[in-house]
């Protein structure tokens, strides 16, 4: 399976681990990278995740999120096709830099784009119909495809409704 990470999951291992959100981000970035690593899944990287990453202003941490982005064994270009289709995803309401991370993830055929912005999920849900990949947050995604549920249906479980 493909997978895409945008640049916040990368850099979620690395952001203030007080909040329990962002350290539970933090494990499932992880957890998906050593499924990478392992050849269970596969990490598409991109020239826009480069080009993100090298925007990174301190030097260490930019580093380390290259480290985790080096994992990506396939890559996308931001070739006119691309382009083109970013733009369009632009016109539908993503920042520049969301729409070309989805072209990107769209053109070199991922399952699913994650990310922990909470605007472009929720730009993405709105809209779903009208993209090629899956935009998903990380914790939700890997309980989903780990436990073959999702995190409502175990949630409406635990409340006692019925899903």
């Amino acid at each position: 399976m493909l997978v895409y990470l945008d640049v916040c999951c990368l850099n979620r291992p690395f952001d203030d681990q007080s909040q329990e959100r962002i350290r539970l981000e933090a494990e499932a970035v992880l957890l998906i990278l050593e499924r990478c690593q392992a050849g269970d899944w596969q990490l598409l990287g991109s020239e826009a995740v480069d080009y993100e990453i090298s925007r990174i202003p301190d030097e260490e941490r930019r580093y380390r999120v290259f480290l985790l982005a080096s994992v990506a064994r396939a890559r996308q270009k931001v070739n006119q096709p691309v382009q083109v289709r970013a733009q369009e995803l632009e016109r539908l309401g993503f920042k520049a830099l969301d729409a070309l991370h989805i072209a990107c993830a769209e053109e070199g055929g991922a399952r699913v784009l994650l990310t922990t912005d909470d605007r472009m999920l929720n730009t993405a849900r709105k809209i779903q119909g009208d993209l090629r990949v899956r935009v998903e947050n990380p914790v939700l995604w890997l309980m989903e495809v780990t436990t073959g549920g999702s995190a409502e249906d175990d949630a409406g479980r635990d409340s006692g409704e019925r899903p």
